[in-house]
């Protein structure tokens, strides 16, 4: 069986927090030559900074070597068939990251795939975030078990992942979100399912004030996602009255942290300054990326 990570909830519940406490050895020093000898293919249709940077980095820190391929240079599904170019891929390197548009495309490479394949944002998931996001967390509260966890905005693929992540490690998260833009319910009930043994949940409502209420972490996403830039006009009056600011955390617990997965938009869903905010842990969370995503390639190796 070759192990994949396409879904976050491809691993089981008490799999993540190894993951978490590996990454969070690798942050303070620990080594790896997991990938020595080893190549991992980057194939990326989505333009990226904190992604293509924190897997590039993360393989040669575990001694491996990243080759990255642009939409370009491949043409996944149009100049070749997904299931060639996954062929082609397991012949020749020993892990493959794929960022791409539908959850279709990555299923399908996975399925013809020999090598360990890993998901780097579909349209559906993106579960390599919520392993940083929930790491990050751990950091800040000592752990997720119990901890009050609110996502205010839409309940996209950042919000999906976090919600079995979060509900896997035992924590609550509240999603609030405005009609038309609430998390899908297979995964609003799949996630309270997945985390349900762990004493974990997702709530979804729509007011961003009872989301926050006593909340430890407050966590927002931009409410236009690449791909969806004819939506904006639409979203931007949508969500108003959705933007994370200081008066919003304010209504959240004394100690609060604030996340954001980045790149943010200042003037939307945050205020300006907002990310340099003595609360804001964003920058924490997106080196996050770096230490989850190599201790996930080597756990799958």
């Amino acid at each position: 069986m070759v192990n994949h990570f396409l879904k976050l909830s491809d691993i089981a519940p008490e799999e993540i927090q190894p993951i978490l406490d590996r990454a969070i050895e690798l942050k303070a020093g620990a080594t790896s030559n997991a990938l020595a000898g080893k190549s991992v293919a980057i194939l990326f249709e989505k333009p990226s900074l904190r992604t293509k940077l924190s897997f590039w980095v993360g393989a040669e820190k575990l001694g491996g070597h990243p080759v990255h391929f642009s939409p370009e240079e491949v043409g996944l599904g149009k100049r070749e068939p997904v299931a060639d170019v996954a062929q082609v891929m397991s012949r020749m390197s020993d892990v493959a990251v794929i960022r791409t548009f539908a959850q279709e495309t990555i299923e399908e490479f996975a399925a013809n795939a020999s090598i360990p394949v890993i998901n780097a944002l579909t349209d559906m998931e993106h579960p390599c975030q919520a392993l940083a996001d929930t790491q990050t967390i751990t950091e800040q509260l000592g752990s997720v078990k119990g901890a009050k966890v609110a996502f205010i905005g839409d309940g996209n693929n950042v919000a999906v992942s976090l919600g079995y992540a979060v509900a896997g490690l035992g924590g609550n998260l509240t999603v609030a979100s405005p009609d038309g833009y609430k998390l899908p319910a297979e995964d609003l009930e799949g996630a309270n399912t997945y985390g349900a043994a762990a004493g974990g949940s997702v709530t979804q409502v729509t007011s961003p004030q009872e989301a926050v209420a006593d909340a430890d972490i407050v966590y927002t996403d931009v409410w236009t996602s690449m791909g969806q830039e004819a939506e904006t006009a639409k979203r931007l009056v949508a969500f108003d009255g959705y933007q994370v600011n200081p008066a919003l955390l304010d209504q959240a617990g004394p100690n609060v942290k604030f996340m954001h997965d980045l790149p943010a938009h200042p003037g939307e869903e945050i205020s300006d300054g907002l990310l340099y905010d003595s609360r804001a842990v964003a920058f924490d969370q997106a080196e996050n990326r770096l230490w989850a995503q190599a201790a996930l390639m080597e756990k799958l190796i």
